[in-house]
């Protein structure tokens, strides 16, 4: 197995709630409650640790709140290397309802103290050379300009080591003007990036190819139930998610990626790595919580999960969302 290097600048203690529905206004009940640690890099961490990798975990870390990430990252077997910060990390209430909306309140989180990138580069200077690959994943704190994540990838790269960049906006832009090797965008921040909606799949395969065009050698796009679409160095793949009840989908695509970095630096085949990543992806939406490549019925979900070459018979043309 790999030695993966995850980098998370935002990190946030996560409040998922699950409920029949919201009515603004008046007193709503709630059913399920969970809180954890969480940010997008953490997120695909905890699911490369659980396929078998060893991951250290980077980043920017509020000291004022910092145990329950402590703790998690002991449990889930995560080294970690995160540079602590004056400050408290962000508290996000994730409400989910019936069919997979989740709406998002998203709190306020520490300020980034001017020498922070400087001391982040320090840090990963001796990680680096013990890693395989490196994954960015999540927003930027206050303060942290999107040039420095740039820099991130850049050193990264002196490195020679592959980044995969998950984010979105203006980090989104500055990251692929670095050069990572893989970017993992849903059907919105794509169309950010391309400036205009995409709402065809026609339309997100040409917003792909023109990230293949700029240089990035992966473009895994997230489409919810229409699937993914992986434009990839040896072609471009579809895949068809199966049918699942849909509880939360606010890990879908931390997981979605932990799988596709799982089977590219395991050297599977492109359709079996894309099958597998969207299969677990899938698993992810029934519960609150990234993918349980353990769960009894994962098998199922595998065999249910299509691929397809792009373009193929019955695949263009198609609202992606």
């Amino acid at each position: 197995m790999a030695n993966i290097l995850t980098i998370t600048l935002n990190p946030a203690l996560d409040l998922s709630v699950e409920t029949s529905g919201v009515t603004l206004g008046e007193v709503n009940r709630i059913g399920k409650t969970r809180l954890e640690p969480a940010g997008k890099g953490i997120n695909v961490a905890r699911v490369l640790a659980r396929l078998g990798h060893s991951v250290t975990v980077c980043g920017l870390l509020g000291e004022a709140n910092a145990a329950s990430f402590e703790r998690l990252f002991a449990d889930e077997w995560l080294q970690d290397s995160f540079v602590r910060i004056p400050g408290q990390n962000r508290i996000n209430v994730k409400v989910s309802e019936p069919g997979g909306r989740v709406t998002d309140l998203n709190g306020p989180g520490f300020s980034t103290p001017d020498d922070a990138l400087q001391r982040l580069e320090f840090r990963l200077a001796p990680l680096l050379p013990e890693c395989d690959a490196v994954v960015i994943g999540g927003s930027l704190p206050g303060g942290f300009p999107p040039s420095g994540l740039a820099a991130l990838i850049r050193q990264a790269a002196r490195a020679g080591k592959p980044v995969w960049l998950d984010t979105s906006g203006e980090a989104l832009g500055a990251g692929i003007e670095a050069g990572p090797v893989a970017v993992k965008p849903n059907t919105e921040e794509l169309s950010d990036w391309a400036g205009n909606p995409l709402t065809t799949l026609d339309g997100v395969a040409a917003a792909s190819a023109q990230l293949q065009a700029a240089g990035v050698a992966h473009v895994v796009v997230s489409m919810g139930a229409a699937g993914v679409l992986w434009f990839g160095p040896s072609g471009a793949l579809r895949s068809r998610v199966p049918e699942v009840p849909v509880v939360s989908t606010v890990c879908a695509g931390d997981t979605l990626l932990a799988g596709m970095l799982h089977g590219v630096l395991s050297r599977q085949p492109d359709a079996s790595t894309l099958q597998y990543a969207t299969a677990l992806s899938a698993e992810s939406v029934r519960h609150v919580g990234v993918g349980n490549p353990d769960a009894a019925d994962f098998g199922d979900l595998l065999q249910q999960t299509r691929v397809d070459p792009w373009p193929g018979n019955n695949n263009s043309g198609e609202t992606p969302v």
